[in-house]
Order: structure tokens, then C-alpha cells, then sequence
């Protein structure tokens, strides 16, 4: 099994900045890509951010030269770096991972989920 835990929600004024992490533990053979959602209540929950191995960073549009999503290999934990944070990024941001724990067991995971609330 893998777990992963996610830090760093919270309460930021609109315009300030918060850092997520996501820490991966467990049985893993290696990791294909790192990412994040949010979810706003009673919404569908939306991609916001990837890291793929060997690959770079995406991003949805409307997070795009605001968020910088980031890695730590040796760790297996994913960051995001929220800057310029609007009042609609508030939401649940959830981690997703997607790896594998053996030469051919692809799994895909996911974080509790941490709260981000921006206000105006």
C-alpha cells in the first residue's frame, strides 16, 4: 500500500502565497507523475497540476504563471507553489500520484485533501 500526506492549506488573504506538499510512502517501485486537483464543494473536481517523470511541469490555464508545481525525487513528495492567489482558487486541493508498485502495477493514488481558502 502507499500513503500519501499532503501539508500547508490555510487561510491567505487574495494576493498572498501558500506552498502544498504531498509526501508518498510505501511500496513503490517508481513514480510515473505527480500532480493536483481541486474540488470546490458540489463541483467536479478540476486538474490543476503535473509533473511527469522525465517530463515537464503542466498546468491548467488558470492557474498558469501563478502555480509552480515542483518535485523532490529522492523523497517521492510533490510541492505546489501558489502565488498570486485569487479568491477562486479556494477549494480542497488533493495530491494524485500515479506509479508503480511493481515492474507492472500501475496504481493511481490520492492525498486526504487540504483546504485553501482565499479571501478578498
Amino acid at each position: 500500500q502507499v500513503q500519501l500526506v499532503e501539508s500547508g492549506g490555510g487561510l491567505v488573504q487574495a494576493g498572498g502565497s501558500l506552498r502544498l506538499s504531498c509526501a508518498a510512502s510505501g511500496i513503490i517501485f517508481s513514480v510515473n507523475a505527480m500532480g493536483w486537483y481541486r474540488q470546490v464543494h458540489g463541483k467536479q473536481r478540476e486538474w490543476v497540476a503535473t509533473i511527469t517523470t522525465g517530463g515537464g511541469p503542466m498546468y491548467a490555464d488558470s492557474v498558469k504563471g501563478r502555480f509552480t508545481i515542483s518535485r523532490d525525487n529522492a523523497k517521492n513528495t510533490v510541492f505546489l507553489q501558489m502565488n498570486s492567489l485569487k479568491p477562486e482558487d479556494t477549494a480542497v486541493y488533493y495530491c494524485n500520484v500515479v506509479l508503480y508498485q511493481s515492474y507492472s502495477d500501475l496504481r493511481n493514488y490520492w492525498g486526504q485533501g487540504t483546504q485553501v481558502t482565499v479571501s478578498s
